[in-house]
């Protein structure tokens, strides 16, 4: 109970940190934020929130999601300022949510695997809470996710129809396809036609990673990051030459790239 009182202490220290800022006598660039501007800041905060996770480090992870924390709580005030709802609404709504959709754990619903929890989580979502029961079917999907996130769920979710490959080996042959229209776009040098090429073939490749159970963003941004990794090694061998990047020819680089492949 202490810790339940410490956390409803400090949640409630927020609030008021947040309604002080956003109060006459307050920050003048806090009281401007309107809806869209915290989004933005929400959006940002989170991929912080990933790259802790990712860093595997608990002391990052923490401020992180402080950070995260304090971006949804200043929506909340804007909200309450509106008379739109409050942090009481949104826990209480959230907390019923789970309950409702949880039948196994907090119901008598029987399940035995993992699909069968996510089959019966769609169910629900669909047919007692009415979403997509009269819309499209793919309106409970954020439009605003990321584009390889965004990929990804939708072909996961025509997949649950049946809409999907039967082997790993027929989305190769579609992405062989795909490079090929590339490749005769790129030929006719017309903008347009490469770049609906250029998102077919990211399009394929997101559903390969999804066929056979990988995060095409999680794995796009792996590679980023060993590639930012691999050109800071360049960076600080051609600062021990006393170079910088300028001023190193494109053989040098290759070499240190490849050195770099081979030590990390």
């Amino acid at each position: 109970m202490g810790s339940s009182r410490q956390n409803l202490k400090y949640l409630r220290e927020l609030l008021e940190i947040i309604r002080k800022l956003r109060s006459g006598g307050g920050c003048p660039w806090d009281r401007e934020q309107k809806k869209e501007d915290i989004a933005r800041c929400l959006l940002e905060e989170a991929y912080e929130v990933l790259d802790a996770i990712e860093d595997a480090s608990p002391e990052a992870l923490r401020e992180e999601l402080g950070d995260l924390l304090f971006q949804i709580l200043f929506l909340t005030v804007i909200a309450e300022e509106r008379k739109d709802f409050s942090l009481t609404d949104i826990m209480k709504d959230v907390a019923r949510k789970m309950i409702r959709r949880h039948p196994h754990v907090f119901g008598d619903k029987k399940v035995t695997t993992v699909e069968e929890v996510k089959l019966n989580w769609q169910q629900i979502k669909k047919e007692v809470e009415n979403k997509g029961a009269c819309s499209g079917f793919f309106d409970d999907i954020p439009r605003s996710l990321p584009a390889l996130a965004l990929a990804q769920k939708v072909t996961q979710k025509a997949s649950t129809v049946g809409f999907d490959w039967n082997h790993s080996k027929e989305v190769l042959q579609k992405i062989e396809e795909e490079l090929a229209e590339l490749k005769t776009a790129l030929r006719t040098k017309q903008y347009d036609a490469v770049r609906e090429e250029i998102g077919d073939v990211l399009f394929s490749v997101v559903n390969l990673s999804r066929f056979v159970k990988i995060g095409a963003e999680e794995a796009l941004r792996n590679t980023t990051k060993k590639f930012m990794e691999r050109f800071f090694f360049i960076e600080n061998r051609l600062s021990v030459q006393g170079k910088t990047l300028e001023e190193a020819s494109l053989e040098e680089m290759d070499r240190l790239w490849n050195e770099a492949k081979n030590n990390m």
